[in-house]
């Protein structure tokens, strides 16, 4: 069965070959628009699925995997930064605090009857992030590496800011962006041979 992730994310292309199946990356470039009013899980349930259909209409006997990652603290989605100024206002909020990580996680075949059955499995993954207190000298040195950029909630667990993270409950994968263990028991349940 041919597997394609649908993300331009090298942190989920790596995680993805964990696995040591092939597979093809083809990232999904539409516009990524959340439901009116959305908390965190459904924005994130809603968007891997919209990535994951995008990319399976234009491979339909394919299983398409696509993912979409938010923090979440006080009832605030945070996404990537825009600038700068941001990654430091969303740092300011994360220091000394909990905050939660939600990942969406879809598989999609779109099927090309009759020879392929269409499929569709979306789920959700929730870890709670705890950040020690960050001065704003080491907000401004964090931010001035270029790290927290391309990342929600404006840091990379795998990376620097893990040296301000004092613990996290639940799947370390999922911060990174593709919690492994559900992602794996998806792909079982799908018919994907694992071992």
């Amino acid at each position: 069965m041919e597997l394609i992730l649908a993300s331009a994310s090298p942190r989920r292309r790596e995680l993805l070959g964990y696995f040591g199946l092939p597979f093809q990356v083809i990232p999904a470039t539409g516009p990524e628009v959340p439901p009116d009013e959305a908390d965190a899980g459904r924005t994130v349930w809603y968007l891997s699925l919209q990535k994951a259909l995008q990319v399976a209409k234009g491979h339909p006997e394919a299983l398409v995997i696509g993912a979409d990652t938010v923090v979440e603290t006080d009832g605030m989605i945070l996404g990537k930064p825009h600038d700068e100024a941001d990654a430091r206002r969303m740092l300011r909020l994360l220091s000394g605090r909990e905050h939660r990580v939600y990942t969406g996680v879809s598989l999609v075949r779109y099927g090309a009857y009759p020879a392929v059955s269409s499929y569709s499995d979306t789920r959700l993954s929730m870890t709670r992030v705890f950040f020690r207190e960050m001065t704003d000298a080491e907000i401004d040195a964090y931010v001035a590496t270029g790290e927290p950029m391309d990342k929600a909630g404006a840091y990379g667990y795998q990376g620097r800011a893990g040296m301000y993270i004092e613990k996290i409950e639940g799947d370390f994968f999922n911060v990174v962006g593709l919690p492994l263990c559900l992602l794996g028991t998806m792909l079982s349940e799908a018919g994907v041979k694992l071992h």
